[in-house]
């Protein structure tokens, strides 16, 4: 069975050999630790890295252009991201529509051009996709689409103003957003791709950005909007959002998310478990807080299986993710590693 074959399996609840298990390592780590470590690393766990080979020394990864140090990057909504290391996303300082003033000759970006945060060759991504059919191809809207895209625009304490006070140049703004969004979606199912992904950032520390009552309002109806078409294509949906989503969750289910990226402690392993195991795909977000930053090697070994255990049912339901950021020991994000790989084929 192929990765792709057996991840499908998982979300399907269509009994996967192994609980996908992903370790991403974000670019700042390369500055961050010794890189000889990092390469060691990678290539000691094979589950999670096949076919991995080591880049020459000095290794400069990539940044995205809204992580780059001391480098203000305006998007094609005409935001302004800063961020203070490289490899660490920004935030966003410059709001274009700060003014409703300015909301009348304001121009938006034009979806078969660019994806809001960079330019995109829609004909290119289509070749790629038909040049390897093994492969798993995921493909969405930019992080922060439609919810923080607003944000964005008009600051966040003025779009929570327009909420409250139910500004009607709210709606205009909306819909914009949306058929922008809208385009980089049917872009992506005429492109071949496999799994639809709306990744947004809901929730807080302790409950959500914004009201229950206000996500009803003004953006759960666009995301179903924008979820129909890859449903209606028989495509998985995956939504992504840190924090405290406890609230918010029921909605983004119901609005069509068969894949739901949340992270674990700060919703609670055992109300994630008894609120979806069996039910729904969960795609776990493992911490980067507490246990992984502060916490021993056993710790985090109990840790993996704990959630393992709680979450995973043989018959699939489970993904995991882990995020490798500066400030995590490197003995801890071996920990991680070791974990992942012996627990992946854990199952009740």
């Amino acid at each position: 069975m192929t990765s792709k074959e057996n991840y499908l399996r998982a979300v399907r609840f269509e009994r996967p050999d192994y609980i996908p298990m992903a370790f991403a390592v974000n670019p700042a780590c390369y500055a961050a630790y010794p890189q000889e470590e990092i390469f060691e690393l990678l290539e000691s766990h094979p589950l999670l890295f096949p076919d991995y080979k080591r880049p020459e020394l000095p290794y400069t990864p990539e940044y995205a252009s809204v992580a780059r140090k001391d480098e203000p990057y305006r998007d094609d909504f005409g935001c302004v991201w800063t961020t203070t290391m490289d490899g660490i996303t920004g935030t966003v300082t410059g709001h274009p529509l700060a003014n409703w003033a300015d909301f009348d000759g304001y121009v938006p970006p034009d979806p078969d051009r660019c994806t809001g945060i960079g330019p995109i060759d829609w004909e290119q991504v289509k070749r790629d996709i038909a040049a390897s059919p093994d492969a798993l191809h995921m493909g969405g809207l930019r992080h922060g689409h439609t919810f923080l895209q607003l944000c964005d625009l008009r600051g966040y304490q003025n779009l929570m103003f327009d909420m409250a006070d139910e500004e009607p140049r709210l709606w205009k703004l909306i819909e914009m957003v949306e058929n922008f969004n809208m385009g980089i979606i049917r872009h992506y199912l005429d492109c071949g791709a496999e799994v639809m992904t709306y990744a947004e950032d809901l929730g807080m520390q302790v409950g959500p950005m914004l009201s229950p009552d206000h996500f009803r309002k003004y953006i759960k109806p666009s995301y179903q909007r924008l979820m129909r078409p890859a449903r209606e294509a028989g495509l998985p949906i995956h939504m992504h959002s840190d924090g405290d989503i406890r609230t918010l969750a029921d909605d983004l289910i119901d609005g069509g998310v068969d894949i739901l990226n949340l992270q674990d402690l700060v919703n609670g392993i055992d109300w994630i478990a008894d609120r979806f195991r069996g039910k729904v795909c969960i795609d776990l977000d493992i911490d980067r807080q507490s246990v992984t930053r502060f916490g021993t090697p056993a710790d985090i070994d109990a840790l993996i299986r704990e959630e393992v255990s709680s979450i995973g049912v043989k018959e699939g339901g489970l993904t995991m993710i882990y995020g490798w950021y500066p400030g995590i020991p490197l003995e801890n994000a071996r920990a991680l590693m070791d974990a992942m790989e012996r627990y992946m084929g854990y199952f009740r």
